[in-house]
């Protein structure tokens, strides 16, 4: 059984990796989201979240008793050190589900996978892949965008932004760049030239 090949996609806070993610996964390929995985292992039960539970207590739950996940965000992006212990425990189950699925897609002779998350350049896990796409935006237009997808203030989203690198550290080490400040049209162009040429190599 051949490994498939894993090419990491990443981008600032509402640059639209998740758009670029969804018209790669429309034209065949198989992707794995990051935060999916992320939000899938902190279920009530698992380790994860009773490490969490643990660690930052109840308030952080919701009246249902899952993770309160924009509590939890308001307060790790306001606190590096909590951000490091939440990414603590939460890193390592989402790299090895991870893996788990990158091998079972190999078990289906699948060739390609995309890897969709927010930190591959903060955390060197590109340095692990076989290859990075950086999806870039205007700052303004970032702003934009998250302040209307998760109703957070210009400065909560400008907190989050602060977090990650800066842009032009991304593009340094990207292999392929996708320029999604345009109309949707314009970047499907791209993304379909991108595929094409990872199929080729493929």
């Amino acid at each position: 059984m051949a490994r498939p090949r894993v090419i990491g996609l990443t981008g600032g806070i509402g640059s639209g990796k998740s758009t670029v993610a969804a018209m790669l996964a429309q034209l065949g390929a198989e992707v794995i989201d990051a935060d999916q995985v992320a939000r899938e292992v902190v279920k009530p039960g698992l380790p994860a979240f009773e490490d969490i539970v643990r660690e930052f207590g109840r308030e952080v739950l919701q009246p249902d008793g899952t993770l309160d996940r924009k509590r939890l965000g308001a307060r790790v992006f306001a606190d590096p050190g909590a951000r490091r212990r939440l990414e603590a425990i939460t890193h390592p189950r989402i790299a090895a589900e991870t893996v788990r699925r990158v091998t079972e897609a190999g078990v289906r002779g699948i060739e390609i996978v995309i890897y969709e998350a927010t930190l591959l350049v903060e955390n060197q896990i590109h340095e692990t892949l076989d290859g990075l796409i950086v999806v870039t935006a205007a700052p303004s237009e970032q702003i934009a965008r998250v302040a209307a997808r998760d109703g957070l203030s210009r400065a909560e989203v400008e907190q989050r932004m602060a977090a990650q690198l800066p842009m032009e550290k991304k593009l340094a080490v990207a292999n392929w760049v996708i320029h999604n400040d345009g109309a949707l049209a314009d970047t499907r162009r791209q993304v379909e030239a991108l595929w094409r040429t990872l199929r080729r190599q493929a």
